[in-house]
């Protein structure tokens, strides 16, 4: 039975360093060449998944932004892009006003990404900012008003603050079908950090990896995660597996609990269960 084993990065398959171990590093690129399809699903973009991932000869799609964009890693193009809703944006900015809100607002055109803010803030949103243009070079373009972009191509609004003050804007955000959020602590952060992730209703990693499910024919999804963004991913998969130092809620929802992101659980429980009769038969572990 034809298999797909789906990570997700932050808290799951990278360390505290936010970085791959050695052990991962070779034992992903053993499997991969002995034939396990496994890629990864984040709510990262193609610029620091690229760089993260550069030491592991992926050769299938990654699920970016929590599932809105579906990137082909050897043509490097996106196959699979949900917009947000453009008879819906005027929405989401009125709330982000409301609410004195701002984070970074991302647009996908002709396959190029590109990253806007109107002001960083708060230090939250600077060190996101920072430490993405320092270690993965990516671009940012500051704009006065989110409000002057054409809504066409726009895909995702990420905003970083407290729990307190995000919390309202989220639940004003819920009274909308269209549009679906992933609403979360930073895992990273030592004080009371939150993400408010803003995108279509039909970008989820759920839709992703049914898409990747149908389009590449598998008979199994396999998923490893460990915040409540990968619950999504979950619904997807005949199996999942949370790393010890998941959030409990994810815990629950998971067949198995695996060892943490630390003690490199994902690639230790991929060489015990991937192979040599050790596969996945009717949804269970052989």
């Amino acid at each position: 039975m034809k298999t797909l084993y789906i990570s997700d990065l932050d808290g799951t398959l990278l360390n505290k360093n936010v970085e791959l171990s050695d052990f991962t590093v070779s034992t992903l690129n053993q499997l991969i060449h002995q034939g396990v399809h496994f890629t990864v699903a984040t709510a990262r973009t193609i610029a620091s998944v690229s760089s993260i991932m550069a030491p592991v000869a992926l050769n299938l799609p990654v699920i970016l932004m929590n599932g809105v964009l579906v990137y082909d890693m050897p043509s490097r193009k996106y196959i699979n892009t949900k917009y947000l809703p453009t008879n819906n944006m005027a929405d989401i900015l009125h709330i982000l006003k409301d609410y004195n809100l701002t984070g970074f607002m991302y647009e996908v055109k002709d396959h190029k990404l590109a990253t806007y803010y109107e002001r960083l803030e708060t230090r939250a949103l600077r060190d996101f900012h920072d430490e993405r243009v320092n270690r993965y070079q990516k671009p940012f373009t500051k704009v006065a008003s989110f409000a002057d972009a054409n809504p066409e191509h726009i895909i995702y609004f990420s905003l970083m603050d407290t729990k307190e003050r995000l919390e309202s804007a989220y639940e004003a955000i819920q009274g909308n079908s269209a549009i679906a959020t992933a609403f979360y602590k930073d895992i990273y952060s030592t004080e009371d950090i939150w993400f408010l992730e803003v995108f279509s209703a039909a970008a989820t990693k759920y839709n992703a990896a049914m898409y990747l499910r149908d389009t590449l024919g598998y008979d199994n999804v396999i998923g490893f995660g460990d915040n409540v963004n990968d619950l999504p991913l979950f619904k997807a998969c005949d199996i999942t597996c949370a790393v010890a130092n998941a959030r409990e809620e994810v815990k629950e929802a998971a067949t198995h609990v695996i060892e943490s992101n630390l003690s490199d659980g994902v690639p230790r429980w991929l060489m015990e269960h991937s192979l040599n009769n050790k596969g996945v038969l009717h949804g269970k572990i052989g």
